[in-house]
């Protein structure tokens, strides 16, 4: 498989900068019987369309780089800083605001698998204000899920593999079960939402890394978990069956660099491609659309959300070494 690497550059505020190999593989070959491909759809006439704006940008030196997101009903986006360890809160108005940071491990994240530092990832809030996230420091004693309700420190509530990556995080409110996704180990496994011991729920080779990372953002829709695999560069639907992982069905393929995603109101998946520097909408028949460029201001996209009719995107300016921001675009206009 031909593969690209790219070089991530994170400033650090204590030590220069740390140089970490981001690798962005071309997907792997799927055969064409089993899925639909990713198709793009002819642009539409010229249209005014509203601009992106950036609600704020972040402090590269501090190593806030944006990773993961998720919004409360005020509007506040919260927000994992990976190479600062942190977990943050930015207001409508822009403010940024530091919740918590996560000690670093004792060797400074070098066992890290792949990346070589540590870093907070996955995020969600609960409706009583609880933030549930993940750390992946190469360390048995700190990696794994935390909690934090308001105004508290966070508190490690479920241990996972020193030796993987957790990536992405979303609860299943239904049966008050959080889904976690292994970019190095490619598995999901599930931790009941008071903690506890985590499980492999999947470990199918659809989930694999097939050179840097595999599965990614994960979101619970529909009675099924959907992931991303960013060496593979498909979107994936696993139906819930009792609780049981059912058989895979690929949504979308052809995606080089996809990371993090979400459904906007129109049911349209749109999703951030980190490498090429995109957003992208996936319609129901695995059609793409580009939605935004580095002409609006992305920055290695991360990670999406939508507020009403607004679309928040994180950039984290892992290879532009730039930027990292936040940005907000009306969705309906796209």
């Amino acid at each position: 498989m031909r593969r690209r690497i790219l070089t991530l550059a994170v400033a650090t505020a204590a030590a220069g900068a740390l140089v970490v190999p981001w690798a962005e593989p071309a997907p792997a070959s799927t055969p064409a019987a089993a899925v639909a491909p990713a198709r793009s759809v002819p642009a539409p006439p010229a249209r005014s369309v509203p601009a992106a704006r950036v609600v704020t940008h972040f402090d590269l030196a501090k190593g806030q780089l944006p990773e993961n997101i998720t919004l409360g009903p005020d509007g506040t986006a919260y927000l994992t800083f990976a190479a600062a360890r942190q977990v943050a809160a930015v207001d409508r108005a822009g403010r940024t605001r530091v919740l918590a940071t996560l000690p670093a491990p004792a060797d400074g994240g070098v066992a890290a698998p792949v990346l070589g530092f540590a870093l907070t990832t996955g995020i969600v809030r609960t409706a009583d204000g609880t933030l549930y996230f993940l750390y992946a420091s190469g360390d048995a004693a700190s990696t794994g899920l935390y909690r934090m309700p308001p105004g508290q420190q966070p508190r490690r509530i479920a241990a996972l593999p020193a030796a993987g990556l957790p990536n992405g995080l979303a609860l299943d409110p239904t049966s008050r079960t959080f889904y976690v996704t292994d970019s190095v180990l490619g598995t999901i496994s599930t931790i009941p939402l008071a903690g506890g011991a985590a499980r492999v729920w999947s470990s199918v080779s659809a989930l694999a890394a097939t050179g840097f990372l595999g599965v990614n953002g994960v979101k619970v829709r529909g009675g099924a978990v959907w992931v991303t695999n960013l060496d593979q560069g498909t979107l994936l639907r696993i139906p819930l069956r009792q609780g049981r992982a059912g058989s895979v069905e690929t949504r979308a393929t052809g995606l080089v660099g996809l990371d993090d995603f979400t459904f906007a109101p129109d049911g349209r998946v749109v999703a951030t491609l980190n490498g090429p520097n995109t957003v992208v909408g996936i319609d129901g028949d695995g059609r793409t659309r580009t939605l935004l460029t580095g002409a609006d201001g992305l920055q290695n996209p991360t990670s999406v959300a939508v507020r009403g009719h607004t679309l928040l995107v994180a950039s984290a300016a892992y290879t532009t070494a730039t930027d990292p921001n936040l940005i907000a675009v009306p969705l309906h206009h796209r």
